[in-house]
């Protein structure tokens, strides 16, 4: 199994030991130092992957703001690269911009590492990446494995080599070989015939590891033996494959081969998963037709001491996954079995049926657990949605999966899928009415109220027509959030009254609890008295049914009432439980709302660095997801600005940018919500980011507290005039300074006396 190394980042701890390559693991970090992009090339099985995951654990400390493994394995379609990567990172995709826009973004003032793993099917699209954010985040580094170099300007290359043979390689084998067989030993007498089997496999590591898992009941010299006739047959049947990956080819086969029926059945059968999968998904979609279901989990287990199948980890849960060459040679012989488009029914089938019992049960206990297991599956969601051999099926797919879009943070992704979906099956069906109230959701949330309109409007008319009594009031509550975004407060309140009314008498009661927080939040700007009551009710309902994602937000409602009421300790109760409840979504848009709200509670009271401190995360998180505090109306903006000013006033500028700063140095919306409530360490900020300005601004700023013009600094730095105005700029909007003279005093008391 593995876990996460670290809170920063998400490099997992392999389960087996590293072994060799202290040359190369030195050379690596050397050349990582001055290099923004390092390329692991090589051919398949050299161990490029596992090199680069050792290399980043061992610089990792040297990235404050994490190192990150992003597996592009799984990825088919080019554009989809870096909404792969914004999603390893955790950066949500609320917005409607190009997720390589805020990529950059993020990264701009983060010093992070990037290992892009298994970059060779795409790597036109990688290299167009690693070239954007390298070019817009100066202290960004891109660790890349790709049989095929990028090719930019920039870039530096490492050749991946075989292992050493004998010592390397040989330790390697006696290595994983022990592991199957604790009393393995290589003697004297058999050291010459290990060198042999470990030479004729090239040093190749994976190979290696596919032949030592089988000296559990051979030995080395009975392996050499069958080796040598696997390479007989190979030369005979494959000339042109290079001599390594012959080698590979080789050891894979004679792998295969001494499978059991059973195991080479189960191994086809698991080609179909991509991002690895969980031992249900691996029961439901592979057992049948000569694997009983009962079987599957033993025929896991001799696969995974094979060394075919490794455990690992993935959003806390256990998982399983084939190495790339393992899944591709697996497919090969799936698709020669004939069985390769039944397999990716079921697969498409199974992951259906699991995003619809999530749909149906939302309302319910578990959404936390639901969404983290639909996150571990976006992979296989993702490839679900890409066998499009049934349009209604892929319409009620995207359509089902809508709070994996909506609430776990694939919001610009669903939304693609959904327009996708949509266009290719425009048949009046219940699927397309369903996908149709998802996707007026997804626009409304990214502020095409446009889209989100035209889309209510035909789904509308297709409910009355289906008598879909469900959706019909789905598009109204719909209705209702689209009159709020626009501003159109009074109209909000009678379309989620009906929409409460119609889920209850279509005997979905829970349903009605996506209305009833909204309303609650429309009556209390509108300052209806009604607000307690309809909040209430809220919660009361949530509880009863087990729910706490519409709990958490009603909660919030009642908080800002309390507040508005000046009834500090139960704004201040009803908020930290509503936080409570939020921790564990980890989602940043509703983190955002509800410390944007506890900031405005406590600097009413005087708590003004603390304040600070909660409204420098809500800017971190408000950027993260391209949005701000605004889109939730116009008075939300004005609690906002009051807030600000007010603790600006009472600490001073200095004292603010400081709260500010510190306040924004958390990795992930949990964080910052532990920060806020007193839940483990301090933030990391004050260590890791002293301040907002970037290493460019810095040094403009430097300049400014000499004295220096911009046409001073422009000609010191070697820049344009046009782009020391541009950073001069963005230095007193981040400090919050209108002069060059704040500017200059703040330097010096944060930085010292220039020369």
């Amino acid at each position: 199994m593995t876990v996460l190394a670290s809170r920063t980042g998400n490099l997992p701890k392999a389960f087996t030991t590293f072994v060799g390559r202290r040359d190369d693991i030195a050379e690596v970090r050397r050349i990582l130092g001055p290099a923004r992009l390092l390329t692991l090339t090589g051919v398949g099985g050299v161990g490029k992957s596992r090199l680069a995951l050792e290399a980043a654990t061992v610089v990792g400390s040297a990235f404050p703001q994490g190192a990150w493994l992003v597996d592009v394995a799984a990825v088919r379609d080019p554009s989809a690269v870096a909404d792969t990567v914004a999603a390893t990172l955790g950066i949500t995709d609320l917005g409607a911009r190009p997720a390589l826009d805020r990529l950059a973004e993020h990264l701009a003032e983060r010093r992070a590492l990037i290992v892009l793993d298994n970059c060779e099917h795409l790597v036109d699209a990688c290299a167009e990446l690693a070239d954007t954010l390298l070019s817009a985040c100066p202290d960004l580094r891109v660790l890349a494995t790709s049989r095929q170099t990028f090719g930019i300007a920039g870039e530096h290359v490492f050749p991946v080599s075989p292992l050493k043979v004998p010592d390397e390689a040989v330790e390697l084998l006696r290595d994983r070989a022990c592991a199957v067989r604790p009393d393995f030993r290589i003697t004297d007498a058999d050291w010459d015939t290990a060198t042999r089997l470990c030479a004729d496999l090239d040093g190749l590591p994976l190979a290696i590891e596919l032949i030592a898992s089988r000296l559990r009941t051979l030995t080395v010299e009975q392996a050499v033996d069958r080796l040598e006739d696997r390479f007989a047959l190979l030369t005979g049947g494959s000339r042109t494959a290079r001599p390594q990956q012959r080698t590979l080819r080789a050891a894979m086969e004679w792998s295969y081969e001494l499978c059991s029926p059973a195991e080479r059945l189960l191994w086809n059968r698991l080609s179909v998963f991509v991002g690895g999968f969980g031992l249900d998904s691996a029961e439901g979609v592979c057992a049948g037709e000569g694997i009983p279901a009962r079987e599957v989990l033993d025929l896991l287990d001799r696969l995974v001491v094979q060394s075919v199948v490794l455990p690992t980890e993935a959003e806390g849960l256990p998982r399983y996954h084939l190495l790339e060459t393992i899944r591709e040679y697996g497919r090969e012989r799936l698709a020669e079995s004939g069985e390769e488009e039944r397999l990716l029914l079921r697969h498409r089938d199974f992951h259906l049926a699991l995003a619809e019992r999530v749909a149906d049960g939302w309302y319910g206990p578990g959404q936390e657990e639901a969404l983290t297991r639909l996150r571990a599956d976006h992979a296989n969601l993702l490839a679900a949605l890409a066998h499009d051999d049934d349009p209604q099926a892929t319409l009620a797919l995207a359509a089902a999966l809508r709070f994996h879009w909506c609430a776990g943070g694939f919001l610009a992704e669903g939304r693609r899928q959904l327009d996708r979906a949509l266009a290719a099956a425009p048949e009046a069906t219940p699927a397309r009415t369903r996908a149709l109230c998802a996707a007026a959701w997804a626009a409304l949330l990214q502020g095409d109220h446009g889209a989100a309109d035209r889309w209510l409007t035909e789904a509308g008319e297709l409910a009355q027509q289906q008598d879909d009594r469900v959706v019909c009031a789905r598009v109204v509550g719909l209705r209702g959030s689209l009159a709020v975004f626009q501003g159109r407060l009074a109209e909000a309140v009678p379309l989620f009254e009906h929409a409460i009314a119609a889920h209850t008498a279509a005997d979905r009661e829970a349903s009605a609890m996506f209305e009833l927080f909204q309303l609650a939040a429309v009556q209390m700007h509108l300052e209806n008295p009604c607000v307690a009551e309809t909040g209430q009710r809220a919660v009361a309902l949530a509880e009863a049914h087990g729910e706490r994602w519409a709990r958490a937000h009603a909660m919030w409602t009642l908080s800002c009432d309390a507040w508005r009421r000046d009834n500090r300790e139960e704004a201040l109760s009803v908020i930290r439980a509503a936080l409570e409840i939020e921790r564990g979504f980890n989602e940043p848009l509703s983190a955002a709302l509800m410390l944007e709200t506890l900031a405005w509670l406590i600097a009413s009271y005087g708590e003004y660095e603390r304040a600070g401190q909660l409204l420098g995360s809500t800017r971190m998180l408000w950027r993260d997801v391209g949005a701000d505090i605004s889109a939730f109306g116009p008075l939300m903006a004005e609690y906002h600005a009051q807030c600000a000013l007010s603790v600006e006033r009472a600490l001073g500028s200095l004292a603010y940018t400081r709260a500010l700063s510190a306040g924004g140095g958390h990795d992930s919306p949990r964080r910052a919500i532990d920060h806020a409530l007193g839940i483990g360490a301090t933030p990391a900020a004050p260590a890791t980011v002293p301040d907002p300005l970037t290493r460019r601004e810095l040094q403009v700023a430097a300049l400014v507290a000499t004295g220096m013009s911009n046409r001073e600094i422009a000609a010191e730095l070697v820049l344009s005039l046009r782009t020391v105005d541009f950073h001069v700029g963005n230095i007193r909007a981040k400090l919050g300074f209108r002069t060059r003279a704040q500017v200059a005093g703040w330097w010096v008391s944060t930085k010292g006396p220039t020369a």
